[in-house]
């Protein structure tokens, strides 16, 4: 009884000891990475301003090519929406949808709802701007990691979770924009 009741203690301690530390862990996660494009803005803009632009040099579509794709609403507007479903737990099942589309900024922003291999959402977002004789393409998205998860960030990077991907997908978005 001695040792199920010290058990008990310790296991406790640590569960208190985990909520009080997220209590001081912010939610908040972002990240972003950008490339430098040897081309105009609009010419970047065209490939980066609708959901099916950007299909064209996701990275995720790698993870499964036969991926089931449903496409709704007027491309390139706010309620552009793909609902993808794969059979691979890499590539899952999700829907990401036009929230703003600021053609003067050069600016898309969209919502994500990742369904499985688990539920999540993000706010995700593409900007082009003039950098030198080209652009300047930037790609993140920001979230919330609920309490008490919020410790998970202590564990987490960023750039070795998604960083390749995010390289992959704006290498390729540069391969397209810079085809004459």
């Amino acid at each position: 009884m001695k040792i199920l009741k010290g058990i008990a203690i310790v296991l406790a301690s640590i569960l208190i000891f985990w909520l009080v530390l997220a209590a001081f862990i912010s939610g908040d996660c972002k990240y972003e990475k950008s490339v430098s494009i040897n081309a105009p803005v609009e010419k970047v803009w065209q490939n980066t301003n609708t959901l099916k632009a950007m299909d064209q040099w996701s990275p995720w579509n790698d993870l499964d090519p036969n991926m089931k794709k449903d496409w709704t609403g007027t491309t390139g507007q706010p309620g552009e929406k793909v609902c993808w479903d794969s059979k691979k737990d890499e590539a899952g099942k999700g829907c990401q949808e036009v929230k703003k589309v600021d053609a003067a900024k050069k600016r898309i922003d969209t919502d994500i709802k990742f369904l499985t291999p688990y539920e999540s959402e993000a706010h995700a977002y593409v900007t082009v701007v003039p950098e030198g004789n080209g652009s300047k393409a930037t790609w993140g998205f920001t979230s919330k990691i609920p309490y008490p998860f919020t410790v998970m960030k202590m564990f987490m990077n960023m750039e070795d979770a998604i960083g390749k991907d995010y390289q992959k997908g704006l290498s390729r978005l540069k391969e397209m924009s810079e085809k004459p």
